[in-house]
């Protein structure tokens, strides 16, 4: 037997030990806990998301998903971590629009090509929301005194770059407005800020601004999504006013792209039994943030599209570092 018969031989073995070996059977996983991922500190709302997910998950499983945070480099400390384990489904991550922005920022060493998507949860557009008594009754009225006025309407995001950011300056560029951006550290100094009247407006989510819209205290003159948001059915959407531009923030559950597939199936199962769960759907309600499942493909779609977008919109802005 020669030496290269002997070493092709013994390379099949340890092949397929590796195959016995690994979770590469959906009967064997999960064997032990497997960690969630979440990009960001406790208490905001990915980590609010991954919680009830992670409780209504651990429903159907032998063994329970256990949430991690992460935080750091705006998203991509967790992202990148994810993106480089090791892939037997032991490590997933909640999957932020951030996949898609921060690499065409210049600070994510990643592509949503090294992410195999189980499943999207959430989605939130965008909306511009104005102090109540503010003198725009309407968004023509807003555009029209923003564009009369170039730079002089200050519009508060949750950081440059941050997506809130980008959907302001995404609106100033289908447009031709220009506004006059001023970054906080996330969407609630934002709106403190309306709401002290340091600031004309906020390009955040409804979901950022429900309860001083409940309150009388602020109004939504826009939003920017496909359809009209839940519990701002009165607000229209861009595209109602002929602006062809949807963008907000989405959440959902990700792998690192080479999980083998029987794995990958035991997560989508999972996933779908988690988010037809009442109680998960009931939690994401009582945030104020709406439920948009997309199975793995239209997930995996959906993240390739926003991906191409913002590749060909931040370096336009000349955002990238």
């Amino acid at each position: 037997m020669t030496f290269a018969t002997r070493f092709s031989r013994l390379a099949a073995v340890l092949a397929s030990a590796a195959v016995l070996s690994g979770p590469l059977h959906a009967a064997d996983y999960p064997a032990r806990s497997i960690e969630l991922i979440v990009s960001y500190a406790a208490g905001g709302g990915t980590d609010l998301v991954a919680r009830a997910f992670a409780e209504a998950a651990n429903k159907h499983l032998p063994k329970s998903i256990g949430v991690v945070n992460k935080p750091g480099g705006s998203g991509a400390l967790g992202l990148t971590e994810v993106a480089r384990a090791r892939a037997d489904g032991y490590k997933i991550a909640m999957g932020v629009v951030e996949m898609t922005t921060l690499p065409a920022l210049g600070m994510g060493r990643f592509s949503v090509d090294d992410f195999a998507p189980i499943a999207r949860l959430n989605a939130e557009p965008a909306a511009i929301t104005v102090q109540v008594d503010a003198p725009w009754k309407s968004y023509e009225e807003f555009m029209a005194y923003a564009r009369a006025n170039p730079g002089k309407v200050r519009i508060g995001n949750s950081g440059t770059g941050a997506i809130w950011h980008l959907a302001a300056a995404a609106l100033e560029q289908k447009t031709g407005v220009k506004f006059n951006h001023v970054p906080f550290d996330g969407a609630a100094p934002a709106v403190a800020a309306l709401l002290g009247g340091h600031i004309e407006a906020v390009a955040v989510s409804p979901a950022e601004v429900v309860a001083h819209v409940q309150a009388g205290k602020l109004k939504s003159l826009v939003v920017m999504g496909d359809a009209r948001a839940r519990g701002f059915e009165q607000v229209p959407t861009l595209k109602e006013k002929g602006v062809d531009l949807s963008i907000g923030t989405w959440r959902g559950i990700v792998a690192p792209s080479k999980t083998p597939p029987a794995v990958l199936e035991v997560l989508k199962a999972t996933t779908k039994k988690a988010t037809d769960d009442p109680a998960f759907r009931e939690a994401l309600t009582k945030m104020n943030l709406t439920f948009a499942y997309l199975d793995a493909a239209a997930f995996g779609a959906a993240m390739k599209k926003d991906e191409a977008f913002f590749s060909t919109l931040i370096p336009q802005l000349g955002l990238k570092k």
